[in-house]
Formats: C-alpha cells, structure tokens, sequence
C-alpha cells in the first residue's frame, strides 16, 4: 500500500494488518479529521446528485471531484494525480485501442453473414449470443454492442422479425460475459486497481471466470425461457405492425402558398392528419407562444409522428424541407438514401449541436428528422445538444454511407451492405489482440505491458495508424477512472468508509458475512440503475473494503460483488449504455426493462450470494 493513501490501516511488508498509532494531540487531530470527513462526504454527496441528474457530464463531474478534494485539501497533488497514472486508466485505454483494431478492419464483420443465414428465430437467438458471449468477455462491451446491433438488425429485418424480440438479449449478453475475465469491462479493471492500491489485493485475468460462466448461463437459461415470453413484440420497421413510439420530430418550412397559412396552432396540421402532432411553431429561431398563434410564410413547424405519417403531411400541406446549403445537394441525378443513423456512447456528438459542428458539410448529409425517449422539443432541431441514443434520419447520397459507417461516433442502423473487409488486416487485428490477452494469462508479462505491447505492435504493422488509435479510445471513459480514483482515496483517509462500513455491519452484519455481502450486492446494483456503472463501484469499492476488515475476513468475496453487480445492469434502459442504444433501436419503452430486468437482477443477488462465497471463501 502506497503511504500517499492514508488509511486507518497500514500494511506491513508481511502483509498484514496494522492499526495506524493514534497521535499524541488526538482531539485536534480528531477535529482536522471530522473536517475533512464532512468535506469529503459533501463533495461524494454533489457527485451523486450530479451523477443520477447528468447535469454535467461524467467526466467533468469526476474531474470536479478531484479538483473539489484538492482544492479543499482532503488529498494532496499526487494523490489528486494518481488516477492518471493508474494501471486501470492506462489498462482500459490500451483495451479501447485492441478492440477499435478488430472494430475498424472489419474481424466482426463475419459474425454477420453468420447471423444472416439462420432462417429459425431460436437458433439465431441462441447463436447470437453465443458470439456476443465470445466476443464481450474480451472486447468492450460497449463497443461489441456497437458492432452487433447493426448486424442484428439488419438479419432481422430481413427475416420479417421483430428485432425487440432479440436487442434486450444483446445487451444484457454483453453485460453478463463482461464479467468472466479481467478485461471484459473496465469497471472490472477499476475494482482491481483500487483494491491493489488500497489493500494490496488483486485478481488474475480468468479469476472470475468460473462464476462469470454461471451468471453467463443462468442469462442464458433466462433469456430463452422467460424472457422470450416477456420480450415485447414492437413491430418490424417500416411494416403496419411497428409500434408507434419509435417517432420522430421533423423541422418544416411554411412556403408561401402553404396550405396551413393562417392556421391556428390547434388546426394544424389538421383532423387528415390526427396521427401528426404540432410541437411548436418557430419564427425566427424562436418559439411563438400562446394558444392562438397563427402560422405565417417562413416559419418552422416542428411536427412529431411516424415518419411516413409526418412526410404525407409534409406533401399534402405544401411545406418542405429547408435546403438552406445547397451546395449539399451535390449531383442532382445521384442516389439519395434515408439513413438512421445512432449517436454512440462517447461519441464526439454528445453535448454538441448540428449547426455547431457544420454536422451536414461534414457529412454531407441533411438530417431530416430526429428520434429520442423524449420528445419534448421546442427549438430548431440544429439547436438541439445531441446525447447518447439519439436517432437521426439523414438525406445523403448513396456515396456517403461508407464515410458514415466509419465514423465512431455514429451507428448506422440501416440494413444495407457493410463495408467491404481488408482480410489480412483483420486477421492480423484478431492475432494481436489474442496474444496480448494470451501472454498475460499465461503469466508471460502483465497484462497492462502486454496490452500496451499490442497496442504498438498495431501501429507498427500499421493496423491502425496513430491518430485512429488515439479516435478508438473513449476518453470520457478515461477522463472519469483518473479523475474519480481520488474520491476513493479520500473516503479511505478520512474514515468514510469506515463509517459507512460501520453503519452496513451495525444494520446486517450479526446475521454473518454472507448477509453483509448480499447487501453491499445489492447497494452497488442500486446505484447503477441510476448512475454510471465505473461511479458507483468507485463509491463502493472503499465501503466493501472496510466492510470486510471490520468483520475479519478475506475483502475479495466483497470486491467480486462490487464488480458483478457493477457490471451487470438490466432494470433500466439509462443504467447502461448498452441498454440506452438497444433501448432506442429496439423501440423499447421504460417498462420493458424493469418487467425484463428486475427479475434477473433479483436472480444474479441470489446467485451471487450462495455462490461467491464458495470460489471465494470468506
């Protein structure tokens, strides 16, 4: 244990246990404490708040977190720094730049014409989340989901089924196989970094393999049994079957001679039209408010409906689409497609607008409608803060669909051919990453410098080149492991964990150590249903550790269910970021996750309770 750390307890150099001396001035020492405890707890208290609201993004809340705790004292500057340096931080980098090597040379691309010749709805079930399985344990699962949800989507919609039916087992597949090995999600890095700095104990690559292989089949078993009942039937796209939630708000200009010139907001678009509903009318940039507005020539008519219902009232009310830059236009005669195109977790995208980033020169594509959860909008949509999940409906030429599929930031969910795939490159992609993972499992080298040996061993054979390595990594994900680390630090040396550990012992602890790990289980999957998955193990993973030096026991039991129950999140769409981007291509509503979730997160507490205890023993 590094001496930067503070905790009530030191480790000596056999490794065990020591009580830190009490200083001779105890009450003024006891009184800097008590400060620097409220402190810390306040500054944990603004970070939860910020976390559940998303006020702030991720990562400027965790930044705000480290500089809150310096600038307060709490932990000093190298303690403040240290998440930078941390061996998760520079882990989960080097596994972003592996898995975005077999992402952008196309090793996936495969599995999909795998997936697209099963004709049987159960066989495809079964064999899709066989390879999600394979593939999650090693790979992002974010960025497995990524790769797999167009593939999916595509195979589906060819087969007349609905792709509902098969997105929330994607997701929650993804999930469950993150947690057979160390690097199968950076929240799994993150619990053992923490733990080896704090309390000197750590994990192999494949330790939570043989309990990561039950949760894997118990998901499995639930998928195909009950979940298939459970799984809502929300339509094919584009069929008269297709639930009407997946909607969209369209921006249309009123040109003169326009048929709802004159219209009140109440009459437009009309009773031939009852299907279409009137979010605002815009004048100027600006909403025109109150219920007796009459719609003039050169307004903005945000409208939202299915999308064949808005472009039916689009052409029998004479209004059209504002071609504002025509030099987007290009090629009168070429192809023109609609594209729904998804914005990705840590896209480039998030928190920016369309006007903001010159969306349509950069892509060369108009985007014609947007589709989120909530529809509520009341401004231009280029003025709209795109997030995670968000659905845009482009009009481009048929020559800028590859340049869109390439692009990290955006999902192109459309079932069109994928890109072509350079053979060679993605072979070699698959044999690196295989043995950077084989080097560390056969205790060659660590798997941080054979993580990283791969990621140069990737430029070098020019895989990838350098600024595409650096694009691969989500820096969000980056920026929020460095800059949270120091609130686990501070909750150590100012005893909040202790007392939060002390306050768990006092409520379930004489019912034994098995009772006290299914609720610090149970605490860790509550917070992420409502925050990040890597915050809330953060906030945990001290609290787990003070748990288990106050009851006199082995801290792994608690560690491994910090990171299970961290990882594996399933009772809303928001608790996840793979069940946000299913959550919208799937036309899912809130409900489906906690009526399809909750029971399997109630399965995964009972699991983990019985059985964590007898791989690790207490």
């Amino acid at each position: 244990m590094t001496s930067g750390c503070g905790s009530p307890h030191l480790r000596n150099r056999a490794g065990t246990m020591m009580r830190r001396p009490v200083a001779a001035h105890g009450d003024e020492d006891e009184t800097g404490d008590d400060v620097e405890l409220w402190l810390t707890l306040a500054v944990m208290a603004g970070a939860v708040v910020l976390f559940v609201t998303e006020k702030l993004r991720v990562d400027v809340v965790a930044l705000l977190v480290a500089v809150a705790l310096l600038v307060l004292g709490v932990v000093t500057l190298p303690e403040a720094l240290s998440g930078f340096s941390d061996q998760a931080t520079v882990m989960v980098a080097a596994m972003f730049v592996l898995s975005g090597a077999l992402q952008r040379n196309g090793a996936l691309v495969a599995v999909g014409d795998l997936l697209a010749r099963i004709r049987w709805p159960w066989l495809f079930l079964l064999v899709m989340m066989a390879l999600v399985t394979c593939v999650a344990a090693f790979v992002n699962n974010t960025a497995t989901v990524a790769v797999f949800l167009p593939l999916v989507l595509a195979a589906t919609t060819a087969n007349r089924w609905a792709p509902s039916k098969f997105l929330i087992p994607l997701s929650y597949m993804s999930q469950t196989a993150g947690v057979c090995t160390l690097i199968g999600t950076s929240t799994n890095l993150l619990v053992d970094s923490m733990a080896r700095e704090t309390a000197g104990v750590g994990f192999t690559l494949f330790e939570f393999a043989p309990l990561g292989i039950v949760f894997v089949g118990i998901c499995v078993l639930y998928l195909t049994t009950v979940g298939r009942v459970l799984l809502p039937d929300r339509g094919i796209p584009g069929s008269e079957t297709a639930d009407p939630i997946g909607v969209y708000v369209a921006e249309l200009l009123v040109p003169e001679g326009a048929a709802v010139i004159g219209r009140t907001r109440e009459a437009v678009p009309g009773d031939a039209h009852a299907d279409v509903a009137l979010l605002g009318i815009l004048r100027n940039g600006v909403a025109v408010r109150g219920g007796d507005a009459v719609v003039e020539a050169g307004d903005r008519l945000l409208l939202r409906g299915l999308w064949p219902d808005i472009d039916a009232a689009r052409k029998a009310l004479k209004l059209r689409f504002d071609h504002v830059a025509r030099d987007l236009d290009g090629d009168i005669s070429a192809e023109r497609l609609h594209v729904e195109a998804m914005v990705a977790p840590g896209s480039h995208l998030i928190g920016h607008t369309l006007s903001g980033m010159r969306f349509g020169h950069t892509y060369r594509a108009r985007v014609h409608g947007l589709h989120r959860r909530q529809l509520g909008i009341a401004r231009p949509l280029d003025q709209v803060p795109l997030t995670v999940g968000d659905v845009l409906l482009l009009d481009a030429p048929a020559k800028a669909i590859d340049e869109l599929r390439v692009d990290r930031g955006l999902i192109v969910m459309g079932a069109r051919a994928q890109r072509k795939v350079d053979t060679t490159k993605a072979t070699l992609s698959a044999i690196v990453m295989a043995a950077a993972i084989a080097a560390a499992a056969l205790g060659w080298m660590s798997i941080v410098a054979s993580a990283l040996l791969g990621c140069i061993a990737l430029v070098v054979l020019r895989l990838l080149d350098p600024d595409e390595a650096y694009e691969a990594i989500d820096w969000r994900v980056i920026l929020l492991l460095a800059g949270i680390i120091p609130l686990g630090i501070a909750l150590q040396k100012t005893g909040g964990a202790a007392l939060a550990a002390n306050q768990l012992i006092n409520l379930v602890g004489h019912y034994g150590p098995t009772a006290t790990l299914a609720a610090v289980y149970l605490m860790t999957s509550t917070l992420t249903e409502f925050m990040s998955n890597n915050a809330s193990a953060v906030l945990v993973v001290p609290i787990a550790l003070a748990t288990a030096d106050s009851l006199g026991v082995d801290p792994k039991p608690f560690l491994i269910a910090v990171a299970f129950a961290a990882s594996t999140s399933f009772a809303t769409p928001i608790s996840y970021q793979t069940n946000t981007m299913v959550y919208t291509a799937g036309n899912y509503r809130f409900s489906d996750f906690v009526k399809i979730g909750m029971p399997l997160n109630i399965i995964f507490l009972i699991t983990a309770t019985l059985l964590i205890p007898r791989f690790f023993p207490f």
